[in-house]
C-alpha cells in the first residue's frame, strides 16, 4: 500500500516497523529554497530499508516515508514541543543540520503557515498510517507492537558528548511497552556491540504517542549507531560491516515478533 508520501508493506504478524527518517526526497518547491547542506539530506537515517529487509519475510509490516526529515520531521510533536526539555534539538521543520549548518537560503526559512502546510501534506498521512495499522493489528490479533527503526551518526557533538553506544533503545523510561518486551529485547546477545536502554534516547514522539498498554499496543525505539553499518565519512553502505550487524537486528526483530504473537 502506498500514497504519494509513504509506502506501507503489508505483513502477516502484529509487528509494525516504522522508519520515519528513511526518506530522502525533497519536493521541488522546497528544494528551490535550500542550501547545499539542505539538498544533501545528510542527516537521513540511511539505508534502514536495506538493513531491515529480512523483516518482510518474517511477516512484519514496514512503513517508510518518501520525503526527507528536512522537509518535516515525522518524529516530532506537530505543535513543535521539545521532547527533551533543556536539550538542543532540531525543529518540526528543521532549519539547521545536526552540524548546525543552515538548511535554507537567506530569507527562505519556512514560516508558521508553511509549517502547517507541511503538517497537512506530509506529517498527517504518515501518522494516520501508523494509527490505522496499529488499530487494525490490535483488533485482529489482540495485540500490536511497533519498532521505531532509526539510525544516527556515532558522534554528534551538538546533541551528546563522546561516541554513542551502538544500540540505543528507548521506551520512554519503561512507559511505552510491557516489561516483558524490554526483557526480551535486552536478553539478546548484541556483542561485540554496546547497548543501552533509555540513555540519551528515550523514544521520540511516535514511540510516546502510540503506546497504549491498556489496549495491548507496545512501542520501542532503536537508534542504531551508523558506525555499525556505514562508512560515516562518505555516508555509503558498508556491506561488510552491515553483514555483521544485520544478524543482531534479526535477533531483535525476532524477539519482538515472538512477543507480538504470544497471547
Amino acid at each position: 500500500m502506498s500514497n504519494t508520501t509513504y509506502t506501507l508493506i503489508q505483513g502477516k504478524i502484529p509487528l509494525l516497523i516504522s522508519m520515519p527518517h528513511n526518506g530522502e526526497e525533497i519536493p521541488d518547491d522546497i528544494k528551490a529554497k535550500m542550501t547545499e547542506t539542505g539538498l544533501s539530506v545528510q542527516d537521513t537515517d540511511w539505508y534502514m530499508d536495506k538493513l531491515y529487509d529480512f523483516a518482510i519475510e518474517l511477516g512484519a509490516y514496514i512503513l517508510m516515508p518518501k520525503y526527507s526529515r528536512y522537509v518535516i520531521d515525522l518524529n516530532r510533536d506537530p505543535t513543535g514541543i521539545n521532547l527533551y526539555p533543556g536539550s538542543d534539538t532540531t525543529e518540526l521543520c528543521p532549519t539547521t543540520s545536526f552540524e548546525s549548518k543552515p538548511l535554507y537560503l537567506p530569507e527562505q526559512l519556512p514560516d508558521e503557515a508553511e509549517n502547517e502546510r507541511r503538517v497537512k501534506l506530509y506529517w498527517q498521512p504518515y501518522h494516520q498510517a501508523i494509527a490505522s495499522t496499529l488499530d487494525s493489528l490490535q483488533q485482529q490479533f489482540g495485540k500490536a507492537v511497533m519498532l521505531e527503526a532509526h539510525s544516527i551518526a556515532s558522534v554528534v557533538p551538538r546533541f551528546f558528548d563522546g561516541q554513542l553506544p551502538d544500540f540505543n533503545f528507548g521506551t520512554n523510561n519503561g512507559v511505552s511497552c510491557a516489561s516483558e518486551l524490554v526483557d526480551a529485547v535486552e536478553a539478546v546477545d548484541y556483542s561485540p556491540y554496546s547497548q543501552v536502554t533509555n540513555g540519551r534516547f528515550k523514544g521520540g514522539y511516535i514511540t510516546r504517542q502510540y503506546a497504549d498498554l491498556e489496549r495491548n499496543i507496545h512501542t520501542l525505539q532503536l537508534e542504531l549507531s551508523q558506525r555499525t553499518y556505514l562508512n560515516e565519512d562518505t555516508l555509503t553502505y558498508n556491506e561488510q560491516e552491515a553483514n555483521l550487524v544485520k544478524p543482531k537486528l534479526a535477533l531483535l526483530v525476532d524477539a519482538m515478533a515472538k512477543f507480538a504473537v504470544n497471547k
